[in-house]
């Protein structure tokens, strides 16, 4: 997911953690290869907003970071992957790292190639061509996939024939009106998760006035049962055969466990370079401060620990409780060493103030106020507010 942070010291990357993590719920899972009946294809369907325009400047499109992973998973696994759209043809991507690591192999890929400039429209898709469907997410897939009746029909009816359904962070929008042969809504009293209102809230500034509606919202009008991890950390729910994932940092393992439910194993990978950060994220927060800091010194060199850093900083600004205050100070005091950044000393000081811990913040504020003048009168605000 291409974030749009204040400052301009990162580029932002998306990543997987798997359930081992205690971040993946699984509802029924054990009975989901018995209940797929239907001849298996050794095809699967991604299905992308059309809605894409200059590269996301003009009108978002689809995140090529989540395409990227999904194909490279399931390509790799052995499956047949069609590229698909609402309108069909040629589609546009948001602004995106090319040298990632994810999108760099994506991008020497041809036939992937290929098919982002011819992708087939969703309303010649068949259910008996395809194993699973998975939606793609990007600020686009609000826009179109949700008026897309085709793809719900067609989401609606490969479930029904036994069929995998499955979406990341937006993409949990063109499957809100999919319906099974009951007449059920796909989502109703189903474990879902997606792009929560506290990520839109952060991340979604400039399109989400323009939304038609916020996803966790019409989720839960839907009768999802909406599950949640904190801001921006990977969660993937499964329930049956319906796979989701919050957000960008759960597209590989969401991939993966579309891949598990139609009964292989997935082949062994190396993770992705921001992929090993997140991790490193979830299992730092498990471990003793001194230990932490120590696991996190002998990984400094080949991990992206501004990754970790930037998930404290994004999470502090949504965070409700003391508990959530601490975990994202926690990361930023993990990372800071390695980002002499102001924003981070003040995102930092910030923390220390919520959590009373006045004497460091007030450290903090005033090495900022004296070394950056670009981000004195902010630190001295900070400062002013702080208890004499």
């Amino acid at each position: 997911m291409h974030l749009s942070p204040r400052f301009g010291w990162f580029v932002a990357t998306t990543a997987a953690v798997i359930a081992a993590t205690g971040l993946c719920s699984s509802t029924a899972a054990a009975q989901t290869a018995g209940t797929a009946t239907a001849a298996r294809t050794n095809r699967i369907v991604l299905v992308v907003s059309s809605a894409g325009r200059d590269s996301g400047r003009t009108h978002p499109g689809f995140e090529m970071d989540e395409l990227s992973q999904a194909w490279l998973v399931l390509t790799r696994n052995g499956y047949h992957v069609t590229i698909a759209s609402p309108a069909g043809g040629a589609v546009v991507a948001d602004a995106f790292d090319r040298t990632n690591d994810y999108n760099s192999a994506m991008l020497a890929d041809a036939a992937a190639m290929t098919q982002l400039q011819a992708t087939r429209r969703t309303a010649s898709l068949k259910p008996a061509d395809f194993d699973a469907l998975m939606v793609i997410g990007g600020k686009g897939a609000m826009f179109d996939l949700p008026l897309d009746t085709a793809l719900a029909r067609f989401a609606g009816a490969l479930h029904d024939r036994g069929g995998v359904v499955a979406a990341v962070c937006h993409g949990p929008a063109g499957l809100l009106r999919a319906r099974t042969r009951d007449g059920r809504l796909l989502f109703a009293g189903r474990a879902v998760t997606g792009f929560t209102n506290e990520e839109e809230t952060v991340f979604g500034k400039k399109w989400r006035a323009e939304y038609p509606f916020l996803l966790e919202d019409e989720a839960r009008r839907a009768g999802a049962r909406w599950e949640e991890a904190p801001l921006m950390m990977p969660h993937v729910a499964v329930d049956g055969r319906l796979v989701t994932g919050q957000n960008p940092f759960g597209t590989s393992v969401a991939t993966e466990a579309v891949v598990r439910v139609l009964g292989k194993t997935p082949v062994a990978r190396p993770r992705w370079k921001d992929e090993a950060a997140v991790y490193a994220a979830v299992e730092l927060l498990a471990l003793d401060a001194d230990v932490a800091k120590r696991v996190l010194a002998a990984q400094s060199k080949t991990l992206q620990v501004d990754l970790i850093g930037l998930l404290g900083y994004y999470q502090l600004q949504t965070a409700s409780d003391t508990a959530d205050v601490q975990r994202a100070v926690t990361l930023m005091e993990l990372a800071a060493p390695y980002m002499p950044a102001p924003e981070m000393s003040m995102g930092l000081a910030t923390g220390y103030q919520r959590l009373g811990r006045t004497r460091e913040a007030r450290a903090l504020a005033t090495d900022v106020a004296a070394r950056h003048k670009t981000h004195e009168r902010e630190a001295r605000a900070l400062l002013a507010s702080l208890p004499q």
